[in-house]
């Protein structure tokens, strides 16, 4: 596998050593996600932000692969092969394993559209590969036609007493059995480690709507106490104001000062009952402006109750995942016994029929005398 250090927008990929052009047939903006190595069971960013995720034929190969680039390093670099699946395990989250490069890969898309566009692209050219695949069988198929040919059966082998080798078939029966139980084994380990990667997304998404809606509740709250503080500015203002033209009123009634003392005195009530009027119609408004608090507060609780739940699973998916690991430990233990008893069944036959063989060979030489 080419190690990717370079890569252009013109579809060119410069490995270590070599250089191979690949012309792109799809290209999409993910976050880039890779199972953690170490618990096969959390997800690590492989980027901080989307980046451009394509699909590549390589014509020197004949293969398709899935390159990402972050910078000059190569977030992805996986090689299309029919055994592969691409899983969506919500509504913008999908995933698929990668055997060669033993991980599994996770792109969040932006929106629904874009992760049907891209599980679409990974059936199609999933087919390809197989389509290539079955032809470049064929042609090695008629490159060796030898090795088409089957081999004739041996006769059942016997032993001294003249018994076939049933024992041994038996013992190879049981290996069978035991290998189809390993597998089943592996099968609801496999299962149960995907729904908890599932959950484990599902998990990772409600905490991020939950850190937005506390911040949106911040930020809330925040607003509410700069309108109550301007608010209350704008109440001990309009007191004031109306305390000055109560003292007007009281001075016009006192002082009888003229026709144009009044005349002032009536301009100035006229300014500051306006000045008030403003000042009420801006209390309205930022009265009208407060959020209902109540309904983020209730929305928080829901995610915080989800986000219990689905932790809750978890802890249970781990319990289920605990005991499958048990149960293949001891399927594997028995299994190894198994092995056990048949290789020394099988070296008391080998002895046996040396024996045979030995005594088959003096029997010869007696006749020949």
């Amino acid at each position: 596998m080419v190690c990717i250090s370079e890569f252009s927008e013109d579809g060119v990929v410069q490995g270590l050593g070599e250089i191979r052009k690949e012309q792109p047939l799809f290209s999409a903006k993910a976050h880039v996600f890779q199972i953690d190595p170490a618990t096969k069971r959390n997800w690590i960013p492989a980027s901080k932000h989307a980046v451009t995720v394509s699909f590549f034929y390589d014509a020197g190969r004949s293969v398709y692969r899935i390159i990402s680039v972050g910078g000059t390093q190569a977030i992805i670099n996986s090689t299309i092969t029919p055994n592969m699946t691409f899983t969506k395990t919500s509504q913008k989250f999908g995933q698929w394993a990668d055997s060669r490069a033993n991980t599994v890969y996770g792109l969040g898309f932006t929106s629904e559209q874009h992760l049907q566009q891209f599980a679409e692209q990974f059936k199609d050219l999933k087919e390809a590969a197989r389509i290539v695949r079955d032809k470049s069988q064929e042609k090695f198929e008629l490159l060796s036609p030898a090795l088409s040919i089957t081999t004739p059966q041996a006769p059942p082998l016997l032993d001294v007493n003249g018994c076939t080798e049933e024992k041994l078939f038996r013992s190879q029966s049981a290996d069978m059995e035991q290998t189809t139980e390993k597998e089943q084994m592996r099968k609801m380990l496999s299962e149960g480690s995907i729904c908890e990667i599932n959950s484990e997304a599902e998990l990772f998404s409600l905490r991020e709507s939950n850190a937005k809606l506390l911040a949106a509740l911040h930020e809330a709250s925040s607003s509410i106490e700069q309108w109550k503080k301007q608010l209350d500015e704008y109440q001990e203002e309009t007191d004031r104001l109306r305390e000055q033209v109560a003292e007007l009123e009281a001075q016009s009634s006192v002082s009888a000062s003229g026709e144009r003392g009044s005349e002032e005195l009536m301009q100035s009530m006229a300014e500051m009952e306006a000045l008030i009027k403003a000042k009420d119609e801006e209390i309205k408004i930022l009265q009208g402006k407060k959020p209902d608090v109540n309904d983020l507060e209730k929305e928080r609780e829901e995610a915080c109750k989800r986000v219990q739940d689905l932790e809750e699973k978890n802890a249970e998916l781990e319990i289920r995942v605990q005991s499958a690991e048990m149960a293949l430990a001891f399927s594997l233990e028995a299994r190894n016994q198994v092995e056990s008893e048949v290789q020394k069944v099988v070296e008391t036959l080998d002895v046996k029929i040396y024996d045979l063989s030995n005594l088959r060979q003096n029997l010869s030489k007696l006749l020949e005398k």
